[in-house]
């Protein structure tokens, strides 16, 4: 059984998501970054942590690509052509969208205060409407990335989209239709409900 550590309004629920999606047997360890029940599991004390028979595993999109390989399911298959365009959207939305939110976030609210730069946020803002249109744009004809199913990435764009409307970022129209589409599923209310 795995146990996956972290919160529900973090990126833990992109893993805790995932797992619902599989109907998989799982405990939910609600915990926050840097507490002793994280570092009881990570050196690094960051979240999500999930813990496999084999060991944890660290980063959010290391554990959902665990996780949907070993079930085969929300992915393709490694090697395959469509498991390559999949990982490039799924390093593109990280590189493109979360890297701006997280930057976002350490000037609001993470860093020390002394170390913060409010007059940053005004660039993270122009870098998120320009690289979330790029995204929209490889929409398509959808409904999803690589077609009609989801696949991580999916899963990741939604989050992060979510992520930017809880900060009021601009949502291109594509990307906010996905992003309904993808929260419709019963696995993500199930998912919202550990909080």
């Amino acid at each position: 059984m795995y146990k996956l550590y972290g919160q529900v309004k973090s990126r833990a629920m992109r893993p805790l998501w995932l797992l619902e999606e599989l109907e998989a047997s799982f405990e939910w360890i609600t915990t926050a970054p840097r507490s002793p029940e994280a570092f009881a599991v990570s050196a690094l004390g960051k979240v999500p942590v999930l813990v496999t028979p084999e060991g944890p595993v660290f980063d959010s999109v290391a554990q959902m690509t665990l996780l949907a390989d070993r079930a085969g399911r929300f992915t393709h298959p490694a090697g395959s052509y469509a498991r390559g365009v999949q990982d490039g959207l799924t390093n593109s939305i990280n590189e493109m969208l979360d890297a701006v939110l997280w930057d976002y976030a350490k000037h609001s609210f993470i860093l020390p205060e002394a170390q913060r730069v409010a007059a940053v946020k005004d660039s993270l803002r122009w870098q998120w409407d320009r690289n979330a249109a790029a995204i929209a744009d490889l929409l398509g004809d959808g409904p999803y990335l690589t077609g009609a199913d989801p696949v991580i990435p999916d899963f990741l764009l939604s989050h992060c989209c979510g992520w930017a409307a809880g900060l009021r970022f601009d949502l291109p129209d594509g990307l906010r239709a996905h992003m309904t589409l993808m929260r419709s599923r019963p696995a993500f209310r199930r998912a919202v409900a550990h909080d």
